[in-house]
């Protein structure tokens, strides 16, 4: 209809108005509490109404330990705000370990689907639900199309996404889909790393991840190690312990992907 279609365009145009005069409702952004990781983020912190990617190497990418533990903890905060739906293909999410990491599970709900296409198919239902502060989803990386139908769920109801990169056991590495960069806001890439007790103390301590940010729209990548944090440091999961060089990142990465 005409009419219609004339508040379409009227709409639009306010919309353009509002970002060239710098009047958009700031989108919420879940900040890490360090300014040498938010300022890599044009709004200072990972955005919601978006999903990102996080993918592991070696093993990892069948595995998805590492990675898995990584998201666990970044959506941690939200869990507070709504549920977390996390959708994978095998029953391998280990509760107690989530536990370990001080991740509440009372509004975690776990969906196991048949494939890839209903694992993407659930998450992009879970994104756009009511009540729903964020979604994980295990899979290979989707294909363009489905990429953007995430955005767009997120954008429906402002949560956050997350899609762990990983292949079934035994699957062929060079099969192995790619995301072409352009729907997901951000990229990471996450390893173990040795944990470091702390002086005059024996055992093991907090878990530590060597995270490498590969990508970031409208921003720029690093790599640091991160290490969980306990409760009364403050609601933020992470504590960063150092950041590395690029050229410690690549060669580091080179070395575990021999060893994998």
């Amino acid at each position: 209809m005409p009419g219609s279609r004339q508040a379409r365009l009227a709409a639009l145009k306010g919309r353009i108005a509002a970002l060239e005069a710098g009047t958009r409702t700031p989108t919420p952004v879940l900040a890490f509490g360090d300014p040498r990781i938010d300022g890599c983020f044009p709004a200072g912190g990972l955005p919601s109404g978006a999903w990102h990617e996080v993918m592991g190497a070696g093993l990892e990418d069948e595995t998805c330990a590492a990675p898995a533990a990584f998201a666990a903890l970044l959506i941690r905060p939200l869990l507070k705000t709504g549920a977390v739906v996390w959708v994978m293909r095998r029953t391998d999410l280990f509760a107690p370990g989530l536990a370990g990491l001080d991740v509440p599970t009372g509004r975690l709900i776990q969906v196991r689907a048949r494939d890839e296409a209903e694992v993407l198919s659930v998450l992009e239902d879970a994104l756009g639900t009511v009540g729903v502060a964020a979604a994980i989803g295990e899979a290979q990386a989707p294909e363009l199309k489905a990429g953007r139908r995430l955005q767009l769920a997120c954008e429906k109801r402002g949560s956050l996404g997350v899609l762990l990169h990983r292949r079934p056991y035994g699957g062929p590495v060079g099969q192995a889909r790619t995301v072409s960069g352009s729907s997901s806001f951000s990229r990471w890439r996450i390893a173990g790393a040795p944990s470091q007790p702390p002086p005059d103390v024996p055992g093991l301590g907090p878990p530590r991840w060597r995270v490498e940010l590969e990508r970031c729209r409208g921003g720029r990548s690093g790599s640091w190690i991160l290490e969980s944090s306990e409760a009364e440091h403050g609601p933020h999961p992470f504590r960063l312990v150092s950041q590395l060089a690029d050229h410690d990142v690549a060669t580091a990465e080179s070395e575990f992907r021999r060893a994998g």
